[in-house]
């Protein structure tokens, strides 16, 4: 009797399940494509441009797929891939992203599949941006291509999670092939990239608290001038990249001599330079090619221009005489 009751409850219950239901359609969460402009990390001003964004939103954050332009023949996809960890509740119905720190050994499986066949070598020299400490691996190509594979984990101190906030973290990681580019060239995109996602609220805070001011400023002894460089050990590198101008070699043209130029056909001869020749050492000197009757009406004309100065004699009625007439 009491299994019969049992079972009628369950029907009934089942019945009014389906009456209240409204029969919508619901797609499940999947990694969808937004909007460039939607991505939570653009790259620098003049860096590679970006093609697809594809984002997968996860029960702890969100994470983000950036394919970036390639020119390389490296097999691959130049992206830009970054991971917020700490949102709790973003997305209930998806599994939470696995919230675990940088290590050697996983970061050298990753360099590894990040550029096939293209031998890379990790760098140990201490580099950071505006964001904080990150590192590089970088190699060259048989056919000459430079890649680069950087990470980097943006992350408040230990000190600052013991009160209850700065919680949340960001995972960066950046492939970058280039045919043209040098290490140098393809590193300033991990030095100009921009950050643009946040958190909501201070809980998830990833970058700490904001640093203190400059102990130089206001004490005795300690000029500012405004010119830059005077706190950072070396200039930033350039950021963005071009290709290479290409080298344009012209023919050189063939040199004759002189005694064997011939003219043109149809191409009249250039005349000769109006003026005296200056002779040759050991020539004797040639007089003048113009005739002597060209020459005289110039030298009479000159004698006609020239203005004769009257003596003192010979002003006044005295210029009247016979002797200051000659």
């Amino acid at each position: 009797m009491r299994l019969r009751k049992t079972i009628l409850l369950v029907a009934v219950a089942g019945m009014m399940a389906g009456c209240t239901s409204t029969g919508g359609v619901r797609q499940p969460s999947a990694p969808e494509t937004v909007a460039p402009e939607k991505a939570l990390v653009l790259p620098p001003p003049g860096g590679p441009s970006i093609v697809s964004v594809v984002e997968r939103k996860r029960g702890n954050g969100v994470e983000q797929t950036i394919s970036l332009f390639t020119s390389s023949s490296v097999p691959g996809q130049n992206s830009l891939k970054v991971q917020f960890f700490g949102a709790s509740g973003a997305n209930p119905g998806v599994g939470n992203a696995g919230f675990s720190k940088i290590y050697e050994s996983g970061i050298a499986r990753e360099v590894a599949r990040s550029a096939p066949g293209v031998p890379m070598a990790t760098s140990a020299t201490f580099l950071q941006n505006a964001y904080g400490p990150f590192g590089y691996a970088s190699g060259r190509s048989r056919a000459g291509d430079t890649c680069v594979y950087a990470w980097q984990q943006i992350r408040s101190s230990t000190a600052a999670n013991t009160q209850a906030r700065n919680f949340g973290m960001i995972q960066l990681r950046l492939r970058l092939c280039d045919a043209r580019a040098s290490e140098r060239q393809l590193l300033g995109i991990v030095y100009g990239y921009t950050v643009t996602g946040t958190f909501d609220g201070e809980v998830w805070n990833p970058y700490g608290n904001p640093p203190p001011a400059d102990l130089a400023l206001g004490r005795t002894g300690a000029p500012i001038y405004p010119d830059e460089g005077g706190y950072r050990a070396s200039p930033m590198p350039p950021i963005g990249y071009e290709p290479a101008p290409a080298i344009v070699t012209r023919p050189r043209a063939a040199v004759r001599s002189a005694s064997t130029a011939q003219p043109a056909q149809g191409v009249a001869p250039v005349p000769a330079p109006i003026g005296p020749r200056v002779p040759l050492p050991g020539e004797a000197p040639q007089t003048s090619a113009r005739p002597a009757a060209a020459v005289a009406p110039i030298e009479q004309s000159v004698r006609a221009i020239g203005v004769t100065v009257p003596s003192p004699d010979c002003i006044g009625d005295a210029a009247m005489t016979a002797a200051c007439r000659r």
